[in-house]
């Protein structure tokens, strides 16, 4: 079976592709990918050996744009879309699956003309516009939040589900920004870092290569051992030494978190769209499963309370129970079931 993987723009939405490409590679599929010259998507996929081709597009966000930019990004798209239906043919596509966002446009509707299967898998619990409109003409539309959702729980690399295990004391503790940081999680893991220390709860910390400098100038200032990153590919094992996680609510490292067992105390991007990082996050805490907290000054309270009284094994339990294992494969067989 070819299957072509398109989306992207954000690591959250990249993570799934590779998610998606690691579980059909091993199926003995083949897969291409579909992305944008915009965003991150050359930084994760430009040299891929998973992937039997990439395709990069000059396309940018449309609905982010006013006036004659909208126009031009959608001129962008369309021209995107006619390259993308050459690729689908020439390359005997059997289905596309859209992990989101704008890069997955011109292959998303390149599908739906070519009447090649189109499955979605929606990574937050807010549906991004682009979904919205096209869920009506897939095959299959998958998303974590979604109690009728044919597939449960939500793609991430192996390695999350290999390495999960239950949470039963503080020794560790992961602050985490997402790809570019965050420069609240980075002042509250900077306010607490001495009482940490005392604590001896071990730090570990990615603060983004924008804030890095300043970060560790301040650890250094703090005499506070830490085990500091600008940005690091090796959060999966980051992850699975910490035990307790101090998160944005972004999907992809929110269920990587859940998957590993690991709890966390979420603080939303409040500029995300749809405000979908604060609905994330409210589906774990509803379910007992993690802490949430706006980004204002309760902040730093938020999180003296969580250290006064973790009950980590209690929720680490409730996300290891949650947590699907093989979702990737899960998506993957289906597709193979539906065509």
């Amino acid at each position: 079976m070819n299957i072509c993987i398109t989306g992207g723009g954000t690591g959250g939405h990249l993570m799934i592709a590779e998610a998606l490409v690691e579980a059909a590679t091993k199926a003995g599929h083949t897969a291409i990918f579909m992305g944008s010259t915009h965003g991150q998507d050359q930084k994760y996929f430009k040299d891929s050996s998973t992937f039997k081709a990439v395709h990069f597009f000059e396309t940018t966000g449309v609905v982010n744009q006013k006036g004659l930019g909208k126009l031009g990004a959608l001129g962008k798209v369309f021209k995107a879309f006619l390259k993308a239906r050459k690729i689908l043919k020439e390359e005997k596509i059997d289905a596309v699956y859209s992990v989101g966002g704008f890069s997955a446009a011109p292959g998303a509707f390149a599908s739906i003309f070519s009447r090649v299967p189109l499955f979605i898998h929606e990574q937050n619990a807010v549906y991004g516009k682009l979904n919205r409109l096209l869920k009506p003409f897939s095959t299959s539309f998958i998303s974590a939040y979604d109690k009728d959702s044919s597939i449960q729980g939500y793609p991430v690399k192996e390695i999350f589900a290999s390495t999960q295990r239950e949470r039963k004391s503080l020794k560790t503790i992961i602050f985490l920004g997402g790809s570019h940081g965050a420069k609240a999680i980075n002042d509250l893991a900077l306010q607490k870092a001495q009482k940490l220390q005392k604590m001896g709860i071990h730090i570990i910390h990615q603060a983004g290569e924008a804030d890095y400098e300043r970060v560790k100038s301040a650890y250094a200032d703090l005499d506070v051992a830490v085990e500091l990153y600008a940005f690091t590919k090796e959060l999966p094992s980051l992850i699975a030494k910490a035990d307790l996680g101090v998160s944005r609510a972004g999907a992809s490292t929110l269920w990587e978190l859940t998957t590993n067992g690991c709890p966390a105390l979420y603080i939303p991007y409040p500029y995300a769209a749809g405000n979908h990082q604060y609905f994330n996050a409210k589906f774990i805490v509803d379910e007992c499963m993690g802490w949430c907290e706006l980004e204002n000054q309760q902040l730093p309270f938020a999180l003296d309370e969580i250290l006064v009284k973790p009950d980590l094994q209690k929720r680490s339990a409730k996300l290891l129970k949650y947590s699907n294992t093989d979702v990737a494969k899960k998506m993957i067989n289906a597709v193979e079931e539906m065509i």
